[in-house]
């Protein structure tokens, strides 16, 4: 997916002093109270921001005991700031939808469908396409961004809307410098001076008329995407926004807080005042974390904000609540050097020691309300790496360092945390010397995946939150980066083979494999598949919504990028050695649990002439099919410059439309 990412700040220099800010007076534990009724402390004022901020900028330490907040208020709540039906010739009776990680629970992407429209976002346009039926394949229209000014990213679409997610530059600059050397400053020391400021901008659009979609309103905040939720009506995004602390402790006078803008209540940006502005305690990071919530049904309703001191970089929703994880970093002391001894000694320091912080808000909707922090050991991997199940938040994490072969080696755990987010149950130690490459949750069990050599699946019992305990494991050659469920006893994993010189693996070509768990104590992999050889790779591997699956169907695919070896290759057998490039685009399966994959078709945008070009290697072009889609019995391939349709039963290819102008 094309996502700018937030820039984070390297801050370990500065986290690794937060417990030196405890212990001195600079930084204030929250009080058991304030931990019960789910506040932050408030940033409060200017000057306060400037004194958080001081202990980061650029490796300058300051006086820490000397320091001290002013006094603020006491904190208080934040405030509130698919599959289709029967349907006749003239709509299709089902058609995919796009694979999210909670049902309910919408996820943006940058192709939908409503089932007679394809919706596709590229880096300068979205395209409303007619797609069914589908000897009506036409562009119906394009929504255009000539300026420059704002680049589409995802989009969401039900049965009245287009809400369309982007990054924008806002054409008013920052105010000015209030003295010339400040910027000469910044030069000097290579910090860039950004006179624009960035915003996540949602697009809303109603589309009763596709030919002439309209702009009904606009919300935005200040930063860089981090990610959103769409559940029913209620929109939810959250955004980095980036703290530039060397400006801020070298200006004179004050420089406003982060913005925002609701067009319904207004064409102006509104500043966020630093009476509003809240801090991670634990977290102080010269990044602000922005999250937002939009009743779309409800014009009226005012968007709701609440900015934080600090980035996330993780988010999961449930369809109650909202969480955003954040990694903390302590580094650990080194050990102490004789100094009687003139030879250099050998030091090995512990690890470092990491937790994943989660924030829960909760959503209303459209409004988001903070409502707790917890705590895990540990670093996690992903969004999937969290789970709200019956009340309880299960999280799987990775400590120590896979290097290793101490007791700080790497192992990996699974915590429960209960409604106040502390931890309630906990299962630790798991496949020591190894990390978690993929997790699912499903119900009372959970599903994970860890690699070093071989492909450990450990599928974990999570009906006693108190005790979670491992059911069974199996091992393989290989590692699986994403798990989907196919049944309540089979789950299908994507992910690479691999095969083992000596003490090192190395990844060959992509596997797709079909577990049974049937035997929980006994997990055995049923069915698998390899494509390619070592090069291969698929967007699904780190995109879950790249994947189309239909267990109603039976069927399964995904866009891949194929390297196989050569025949010469073959003979060496060299396990190291990557293959040249042969193939781009969608593979189609149809899987049953009688026969496992069978390989359908393959379906790809590039002609001859791009295939010659492509000699041993390939790239990202506008010919790469990102997503796969169904419409009743036919299958659609996009890409930047074609939607092509196949009928599923027959494999004929039905329809060709140029996208590009």
């Amino acid at each position: 997916m094309r996502k700018r990412r937030a820039g984070l700040l390297s801050a370990a220099f500065f986290l690794a002093l937060t417990p030196f800010l405890y212990a001195n007076g600079v930084l204030k534990e929250p009080t058991a109270s304030a931990a019960d009724k789910a506040e932050l402390p408030a940033v409060g004022s200017y000057e306060n921001l400037k004194k958080l901020l001081q202990v980061s900028n650029s490796g300058i330490m300051y006086k820490y005991n000397t320091l001290a907040l002013e006094n603020v208020p006491s904190p208080v709540a934040a405030a509130p700031a698919m599959a289709g039906e029967s349907g006749s010739a003239d709509s299709p009776a089902s058609y995919s939808t796009t694979n999210t990680q909670v049902q309910g629970v919408d996820e943006a992407d940058i192709v939908k469908t409503d089932g007679n429209y394809l919706y596709q976002a590229t880096n300068a346009e979205v395209r409303i396409v007619k797609a069914f039926p589908v000897n009506e394949l036409r562009v119906e229209s394009r929504i255009t961004y000539e300026n420059g000014l704002f680049q589409p990213l995802e989009m969401y679409v039900d049965e009245e809307r287009l809400v369309v997610i982007g990054q924008a530059t806002q054409a008013a600059s920052a105010p000015a410098p209030t003295t010339s050397t400040s910027s000469v400053q910044a030069y000097k020391i290579g910090i860039p001076w950004y006179p624009e400021k960035q915003t996540v901008k949602a697009l809303i659009y109603d589309l009763a008329d596709k030919k002439h979609p309209q702009l009904t309103r606009q919300v935005e905040v200040e930063g860089q995407y981090l990610s959103s939720r769409k559940i029913g009506p209620s929109l939810y995004m959250t955004a980095n926004n980036y703290v530039n602390t060397y400006r801020i402790l070298q200006e004179q006078g004050e420089i406003p807080g982060p913005i925002y803008r609701d067009s319904t209540q207004g064409d102006g940006y509104k500043t966020i005042p630093y009476s509003d502005i809240r801090y991670f305690p634990e977290r102080i990071q010269p990044d602000y974390l922005m999250v937002a919530g939009v009743n779309l049904d409800d014009p009226k309703q005012k968007m709701s904000i609440n900015t934080y001191l600090g980035a996330g970089e993780n988010t999961y929703a449930s369809k109650e609540n909202l969480y955003v994880a954040v990694t903390e970093y302590k580094a650990a002391p080194l050990p102490v050097q004789s100094k009687e001894s003139f030879a250099p000694e050998i030091i090995i320091a512990p690890t470092n020691e990491i937790n994943t912080n989660v924030y829960r808000f909760a959503m209303d909707q459209g409004t988001l309300t903070y409502a707790g922090k917890g705590s895990v050991p540990g670093r996690i991997l992903n969004q999937f790496s969290l789970d709200e199940h019956d009340g309880y938040l299960r999280v799987a994490t990775t400590n120590g360092e896979m290097w290793r072969t101490d007791e700080y080696t790497s192992k990996n755990n699974l915590y429960v945390l209960d409604n106040n987010l502390s931890i309630y149950g906990k299962l630790e130690g798991i496949a020591p010397g190894e990390r978690i490459y993929s997790v699912r949750f499903m119900g009372d069990r959970a599903y994970m995946v860890t690699f070093k050599n071989v492909d450990p699946l450990f599928v974990l019992d999570l009906t006693k939150p108190k005790t979670p305990t491992v059911l069974g494991a199996l091992k393989i050659p290989g590692y699986s980066d994403y798990l989907h469920p196919y049944d309540e006893n089979h789950i299908i994993g994507f992910g690479k083979e691999a095969e083992s010189d000596k003490d090192m693996a190395y990844y060959q070509g992509m596997k797709v494999a079909l577990f049974d768990v049937s035997d929980v104590s006994h997990p055995k992999e049923k069915f698998k598949t390899v494509i390619g050889d070592r090069g291969t790779d698929s967007e699904l591997l780190y995109n879950h919504k790249a994947l189309l699956f239909s267990k109603d169907q039976d069927l399964l695919a995904f866009p891949v990028t194929v390297y196989e070896w050569t025949a010469e290759q073959k003979a060496a057998n060299n396990i190291r050695d990557y293959g040249r490039f042969t193939f781009q685009g969608a593979y189609v399966y149809h899987l049953d649990l009688q026969s496992g994959f069978t390989l359908a078709n393959k379906i790809t945008h590039l002609d001859e002439q791009d295939m010659k070009k492509a000699g041993d290697g390939w790239y990202q072009t506008e010919k790469n099919i990102s997503r796969i889609l169904t419409i009743d019995d036919t299958i659609y391939t996009v890409s930047d410059s074609y939607v092509k349709a196949h009928q599923l039963s027959t494999k004929r290819q039905v329809g060709t439309l140029p996208l590009t102008k």
